[in-house]
């Protein structure tokens, strides 16, 4: 069967608006994860949001009438479910050795990969003007990365941290394109729910030896909201609104809009009482969005048709 979705301008302005939603989601996980990180070991916290993810988005298919039934072909899923899992494992362990600063730099890379992806791929084409808006919303959230001082953005070189999660982005860049070249016609929801019960399977093993030895007990009430904002926020609500955005748009549309999230980061710890952003961070944030509306923009080529 083709890959892809039907595609109209309704469900085009709803994959649009799903990845705004994913952005600001994912930005609070930065505020809501940094609750958490210190009293859960990284493993255990990332199994336990898949795990219990898995369950929530599971028990909802199933109460709206769905049935939860073995899928075609489930090692679609498998590897799927391996890439995020990498992605973020690569992630925790770059962030030991290296600062969120440098990880956030290297992250700027995911849309262009994606885009290179989306071709290899999909066939998808993307135009000159695309590419150009890609770059213009990198160089804006780099501005904001940096905190827009030219000195730090020097300063960047890579290392071991960066390498690791250079290898984490190459994975999360992949994972889009690949979600419309493997689908086999299941809903969205159903094909969430596959995807994070094959993160999970590849989770789990590795929190193994990490989870006798959390005192549960003394978590907090903050704690257990943070996890229940990564649960629900970060990771089954994130995961839908990717997954309707991969089967609606172009690859190099969909992850442009995390260039978003150092802004609206900033907003949320403003929100929070942890201090003003110096002004000129406003510029970066103002050349990103204009980056990301000339993306949004853009009219899209005719992609050749692929089947699977």
């Amino acid at each position: 069967m083709p890959t892809g979705a039907l595609q109209t301008p309704r469900t085009v302005l709803l994959a649009h608006v799903g990845m705004l939603g994913y952005a600001l989601i994912i930005a609070g996980s930065f505020s809501a994860g940094a609750l958490a990180a210190p009293h859960l070991p990284v493993a255990t916290l990332n199994a336990v949001r898949f795990v219990a993810a898995s369950v929530l988005m599971a028990g909802l298919f199933k109460a709206a009438g769905g049935r939860l039934k073995l899928p075609r072909q489930p090692w679609r899923f498998l590897l799927l479910g391996a890439l995020m899992a990498v992605y973020f494992v690569m992630m925790f362990l770059a962030l030991r050795i290296t600062d969120p600063v440098s990880t956030s730099a290297v992250f700027t890379l995911i849309p262009f990969m994606t885009a290179v992806f989306g071709i290899v791929l999909l066939g998808q084409r993307t135009r000159a003007i695309v590419w150009f808006g890609l770059i213009v919303a990198a160089a804006g959230a780099l501005w904001v990365i940096f905190r827009g001082d030219p000195a730090r953005m020097m300063q960047f070189h890579v290392g071991t941290g960066e390498m690791l999660f250079f290898i984490g982005c190459v994975c999360q860049a992949v994972y889009a394109p690949l979600v419309r070249l493997l689908s086999r016609g299941e809903s969205t929801f159903e094909f969430t729910v596959w995807t994070l019960i094959g993160c999970t399977i590849c989770l789990v093993p590795l929190a193994i030896p990490e989870f006798g030895q959390t005192d549960w007990r003394s978590l907090s009430w903050t704690v257990w909201t943070t996890i229940a904002y990564l649960v629900v926020g970060a990771t089954a609500i994130s995961f839908l609104l990717l997954q309707y955005a991969s089967m609606h748009l172009p690859a190099a549309k969909i992850f442009p809009y995390a260039y978003l999230i150092p802004s609206f980061v900033i907003v949320i710890e403003i929100l929070l009482g942890h201090g003003w952003a110096p002004p000129s961070i406003a510029v970066g944030a103002l050349i990103t969005f204009a980056g990301l509306l000339i993306i949004v923009t853009a009219r899209d080529p005719v992609s050749r048709r692929l089947r699977s």
